[in-house]
């Protein structure tokens, strides 16, 4: 399954953390039949959210833990980068937010997991649709990905 991961799933699944958003992370980057998909859009995204003081605050996260995250997201081994050209505006409420589902298009993505409500708007989901994504919460997925991982250790 071929998975992008929204910025705000990405600042909950940081190195520090342990909750849902980091397990969800790692079943995607450790699971041979999973892809992370990544573009530079989303990763400069990431790296100017945690600038925010409120997310430093809250992931507890310096410069340099920073830096080794993004480091690591960056990997060969962990994502897909993907580089959408230019692209029709789907997210009319955020244009900000069209380089993450042109990069979801563009990487041929099955699942776009967010929690930005924008993404859930019915045109959004029918553009994406009509393309093959998904638009997915990232308990929902979680849930997916657990099951799926306790069926293949299970053998079935």
């Amino acid at each position: 399954m071929r998975i992008v991961l929204d910025t705000n799933i990405l600042v909950r699944a940081n190195g520090r953390a342990t909750g849902p958003a980091r397990e969800l992370l790692l079943l995607i980057v450790r699971s041979p039949g999973h892809t992370l998909l990544l573009s530079p859009f989303l990763l400069n995204e990431l790296e100017r959210v945690f600038s925010y003081d409120r997310v430093r605050r809250v992931t507890r996260l310096n410069e340099d833990e920073v830096g080794e995250y993004l480091g690591y997201l960056r990997a060969k081994e962990v994502c897909e980068m993907v580089f959408p050209g230019p692209a029709p505006q789907v997210v009319a409420s955020d244009p900000d937010d069209d380089p993450v589902v042109h990069t979801a298009v563009a990487g041929h993505a099955d699942i776009l997991c967010t929690l930005n409500r924008d993404f859930y708007h019915p045109n959004v989901v029918e553009y994406c649709s009509a393309r093959g994504v998904l638009i997915s919460s990232g308990t929902d997925l979680l849930n997916f990905l657990r099951s799926e991982e306790k069926s293949h250790t299970e053998g079935g």
